[in-house]
């Protein structure tokens, strides 16, 4: 690195990571991204795609705790907890809980909007200059259920959504079967929402936008960061595998692994891994045009550049447990009732990733309170590719001492 040249330094190469050193180096500064895995390949590559600006409703609401023993008792269900880990989950759920107060969810959602809103307007230029504008997809986003009636008991989350300015359209079937006729025919209503967007690789993208980070003059260092060493009330230098790499500022964005670092560095934050799996079937394309949820079950169809992703669902077990393919294979099967055209002899590939969640639903994205050259952008759960764009730019904003694009008051690592 020049040492004459403003320098910054980014623990993480997921979709976060990257758009913060996107961003940092439109404003002038020399960045190295640092990662032991390549640009876009953990949590960022395995998600639904998503990029959705009217997302803005949290992930804890107003009766859940009612449905968790239904959830937890069927072996098809959205939420698995390993019961070993249950202990050590606790003290997460119990704030989980509380922020699904319905005034806490109102004042939740709101924060959201104000990340998620400008989206768009955040990634296209970062994806213009990659080369890759055709990774975002603006086809909306669509909400099925089983019953005729079935908006009517997303009511709440709904009205959130129509209060923020959002535009929810209520489908009868035979609507639903003229917008996506591969859906199975036992979907009888939908919610559509015409504004929100997809990408159809995001492992991709973020692979694009580091490889334009390098060719402007950054850097991506593969290797592991065990710890910070801090001198004087700043960050000097990272301890790695590879040694001690000096820093000058530095930017923690590190996904569900940034808990460790935040408590090292004095800010220890309630994070959480909500592990997600997926199971993607290559090659097969069977009409789906629009990322669609099936509403009870909580999961996700998304076509992709390589066929059809089925995605979500939660399970607690830690960082540390292997996986378990058997929730990939309850996605599959439900994706096979879900899209009865779905090809039976394409290869089946499964994966599982780490989303970094905090029991509110919002990231933290600020300074750190005890060191005055390290900033935290992590902890964005589902929406980590929905809020990464905004989220760089804020990131950047913040170092540079610019005007911020959004508040950061709501999104302090120190609000817990």
């Amino acid at each position: 690195m020049n040492p004459g040249k403003r320098r910054a330094t980014v623990i993480g190469a997921g979709i976060i990571g990257v758009c913060s050193a996107s961003y940092l180096q439109r404003e002038g500064f020399e960045v190295e991204i640092v990662d032991p895995e390549p640009p876009g390949t953990m949590c960022s590559h395995g998600n639904a795609g998503g990029i959705c600006p009217g997302s803005c409703i949290p992930i804890a609401g107003p009766g859940m705790l009612k449905k968790v023993p239904g959830w937890l008792t069927d072996p098809e269900g959205p939420l698995h907890i390993r019961l070993s880990y249950l202990p050590r989950l606790l003290p997460w759920l119990v704030r989980f809980l509380r922020a699904g107060r319905v005034e806490e969810v109102r004042r939740i959602s709101a924060h959201m909007r104000a990340l998620h809103r400008m989206t768009f307007d955040y990634y296209e230029p970062l994806l213009r200059d990659a080369g890759c504008p055709d990774l975002l997809e603006k086809r909306g986003q669509l909400f099925v259920y089983e019953s005729a009636n079935g908006p009517d008991g997303d009511s709440f989350s709904l009205g959130l959504r129509r209060e923020a300015g959002v535009a929810v359209e209520v489908l009868s079937q035979s609507e639903l079967r003229q917008l996506e006729p591969s859906l199975a025919p036992f979907f009888q209503s939908a919610v559509f929402l015409p504004e929100q967007g997809q990408c159809k690789n995001p492992g991709r993208l973020v692979a694009t936008l580091a490889e334009a980070v390098q060719r402007n003059g950054g850097t991506v260092r593969r290797t592991r960061v065990h710890g910070v060493r801090t001198e004087g009330g700043k960050a000097v230098a990272l301890a790695t595998d590879q040694g001690e790499v000096p820093v000058d500022r530095l930017v923690v964005a590190a996904g569900a692994w940034s808990g460790t670092l935040a408590r090292k560095l004095g800010s220890p934050v309630p994070l959480e891994t909500e592990r997600g799996y997926h199971a993607m079937v290559m090659g097969s394309f069977t009409g789906l045009r629009v990322q669609t949820m099936w509403a009870e079950r909580k999961f996700v169809a998304a076509p992709m550049e390589e066929g059809i992703r089925f995605a979500g669902t939660v399970e607690f077990a830690g960082l540390a447990a292997p996986p378990d393919m058997r929730r990939a294979d309850v996605l599959l099967r439900l994706g096979r009732r879900m899209l009865p055209a779905l090809g039976q002899d394409e290869p089946i590939v499964r994966w599982m990733g780490h989303r970094p969640s905090l029991p509110d639903s919002l990231p933290v994205i600020g300074p750190s309170p005890r060191f005055g050259n390290v900033w935290f952008a992590f902890g964005h759960g589902h929406t980590g590719l929905i809020g990464g764009s905004v989220t760089g730019r804020l990131v950047a904003d913040l170092i540079a001492g610019t005007s911020c694009v959004v508040d950061p008051a709501p999104y302090r690592i120190d609000r817990f």
